[in-house]
């Protein structure tokens, strides 16, 4: 088994650390004014690795918060990966120049498969894909549009394309603190080679305990959002399960 990952997650909107309901701008939470401080504050939690989107971006189809992610950049060492407004290799190319870890291609995905495969030939293992599904169908341009093909059919696409993680999204469940749809991840997982994440809903420390269960085994790790800003998962305990099912691999 791989190493799982819990990623924590910064949303950025109007240069400000978010957290959405069911993807709907209108329905934003400022959790933090401050996106450096909070990567910082993540760092200092003993995160590894860090889930940053550009929700305006993937409304606008271009990045909208670089200063943001830059400030972050440049205030923690730990790896970052973004998503949000990356629909061209150029935009690919500066974001990984600029110090990002991996981009995550969304819309792009569905619209443009080549971006994707050419983009992860060129840079193996720093693109990932994320899909985001309302009721198993793949939603695009910040989730204002649903498509008419499964999540399943789009992974399907870079099956052979070096993409480094497939991050699968519910919907249905994002910022809800639901719990996360393990069934239909781990279902997906199972049928492709690429790594899944899963995300959408992380609510608590049973959902890591349930991340680190045989039969999701085959799961990347996972992104948490909502949960960590409110108090309802405490990373030092959901860290140390984790920590602790590496040691005992």
């Amino acid at each position: 088994m791989e190493a799982v990952i819990l990623f924590p997650a910064i949303d950025l909107k109007n240069g400000q650390c978010v957290r959405l309901e069911q993807g709907d701008m209108a329905r934003a939470t400022v959790f933090n004014l401050e996106p450096a401080a909070q990567a910082q504050s993540f760092a200092a939690q003993g995160f590894e690795y860090l889930h940053v989107v550009d929700l305006d971006g993937a409304f606008a189809g271009k990045p909208m918060n670089a200063a943001a992610v830059e400030s972050m950049l440049r205030a923690v060492t730990m790896p970052v990966q973004l998503g949000g407004g990356i629909r061209d290799i150029a935009t690919v190319e500066a974001w990984l120049a600029k110090g990002v870890t991996r981009v995550i291609i969304g819309t792009a995905a569905v619209r443009d498969p080549e971006l994707v495969k050419g983009a992860a030939k060129k840079f193996p293992g720093r693109v990932a894909v994320g899909l985001d599904a309302r009721d198993g169908k793949v939603a695009v341009e910040g989730w204002a549009e649903t498509s008419q093909v499964t999540v399943l059919e789009i992974a399907r696409r870079f099956e052979d394309a070096g993409v480094a993680a497939i991050i699968f999204t519910d919907i249905a469940r994002d910022g809800l603190l639901k719990g996360l749809n393990l069934d239909a991840t781990i279902e997906l997982a199972e049928r492709i080679s690429i790594p899944v994440i899963a995300s959408g809903g992380f609510a608590s420390i049973e959902d890591v305990k349930a991340l680190l269960a045989p039969r999701a085994g085959k799961l990347a790790g996972a992104i948490a959002g909502r949960a960590l800003y409110d108090g309802r998962l405490d990373p030092a305990a959901a860290l140390t399960l984790i920590r602790n099912a590496r040691a005992a691999a």
